[in-house]
């Protein structure tokens, strides 16, 4: 059968009908535990008995409103996303991606007003930020970047939790103007950066006058047992890109500001057709509340803990498991060999999984996950895992 479809994905032999709760089902009515949560945005899981009537409710009023007008809805949500952030400001678009690339318009802009002609951006090896010229350019995955040079130009790239790098880069180049990274790297196989480094970088911008912008695209949300993953480490970023989790599924994308940042961008600056439409900020708004109700943080926390000590415990002693690490509901386990191969082994097992920087299982779940659900993962998981590192060498291409 002939595809219309752009050959853009190297999808698995199956396509998914419908799902209720952490379970999804495909077309052929075989079962699945979705460990994936549509890669970290499946906050609240499939058809929420909560969320779906909100939207059903929201889609009968109005989906698509131009933001020639004012937008009600977009002051709640903002308003909401500053009290949990501490921060000031709100500018909502679509994807990740695209608040990503207003990070980095607001970070050139930022230098322009300063007198910098040609301002410069220190991001960091393994990092992705998005797949348009300037986010593919600031991210740190020379596959991602591959055919579409020239890259954009503007960004220094350094090792991540290493502070001395930046020091050295900041004192000799004045025309750095911001620090643009992942709390937790997603797509770099789950590297969190540690929380004294998080504390040494705000610190170094302070004493340089640059935006400390923190990419909480998938660490966000409560992903990790906090509202954003920077909280774990007592500090605040002047620019923070949000998507994924926010809507539930429903497209959003924010970028939250803090005082230094929230009035760089004026009218005619930024814009978006489709950002802060109503359907995005009512799904934005009952995500939050529905987290709030339910204590779905503490949840995250509790269940990532839950997960992360089962497959230690069924993998100890197991050679090829270098590590599992993350946080929360966002967790990765590096084996010490490509392990691509396991993606379709797990969901013939019934498991969704991922996997991310060739050798890095990754798990994303909704943050309903209930304790069952967390002991079936592992139940799945681990013996897939055992049996993998037996049978596969290491050096297989």
């Amino acid at each position: 059968m002939t595809s219309h479809v752009m050959n853009t994905y190297g999808r698995l032999p199956m396509a998914l009908s419908h799902g209720r709760g952490c379970r999804v089902w495909d077309t052929d009515g075989k079962e699945y535990l979705d460990g994936l949560g549509g890669i970290a945005v499946n906050t609240l899981g499939h058809a929420h008995p909560k969320l779906v009537p909100a939207l059903q409710d929201q889609v009968a009023k109005m989906i698509h409103c131009s933001n020639y007008y004012a937008a009600p809805m977009q002051e709640t949500l903002a308003a909401k996303l500053c009290d949990l952030s501490g921060l000031d400001a709100v500018f909502f678009c679509s994807t990740g991606l695209e608040a990503n690339e207003g990070a980095l318009k607001i970070a050139r802009k930022f230098g322009h007003d300063r007198g910098i002609d040609r301002p410069e951006i220190i991001v960091y090896d393994k990092a992705f930020h998005g797949r348009s010229i300037a986010t593919l350019s600031a991210t740190g995955n020379p596959k991602v970047q591959k055919g579409f040079e020239p890259l954009v130009e503007g960004f220094v790239r350094l090792p991540l939790n290493d502070l001395d790098a930046v020091r050295a880069a900041v004192h000799g180049n004045p025309n750095i103007v911001a620090i643009f990274l992942e709390t937790i790297q997603g797509e770099g196989g789950i590297n969190p950066t540690r929380i004294e480094v998080l504390q040494g970088l705000r610190q170094i911008c302070d004493q340089h006058n640059l935006l400390l912008m923190l990419d909480e695209v998938q660490c966000g949300i409560g992903r990790t047992g906090k509202w954003f993953a920077h909280q774990w480490a007592g500090i605040q970023p002047d620019v923070m890109p949000l998507a994924k989790g926010l809507g539930s599924g429903v497209p959003i994308g924010a970028i939250v500001a803090g005082p230094r940042a929230k009035d760089v961008l004026q009218p005619g600056n930024h814009g978006t057709t489709f950002g802060g439409n109503p359907l995005a900020m009512r799904a934005g708004i009952e995500t939050l509340r529905i987290m709030e109700e339910e204590g779905l943080l503490a949840n995250a926390a509790a269940m990532g803990e839950r997960i992360c000590k089962g497959v230690a415990e069924g993998l100890r002693g197991v050679a090829g498991l270098k590590e599992i690490r993350g946080q929360g509901l966002m967790i990765g386990i590096e084996l010490d060999r490509p392990c691509g191969d396991l993606l379709l082994k797990a969901a013939q097992a019934g498991l969704l999984i991922s996997i991310t920087a060739d050798s890095v299982i990754r798990l994303l779940p909704a943050l309903i996950l209930r304790a069952a659900e967390a002991d079936e993962i592992v139940a799945k998981l681990v013996p897939l895992v055992r049996d993998f590192l037996r049978n596969v060498p290491q050096d297989k291409p």
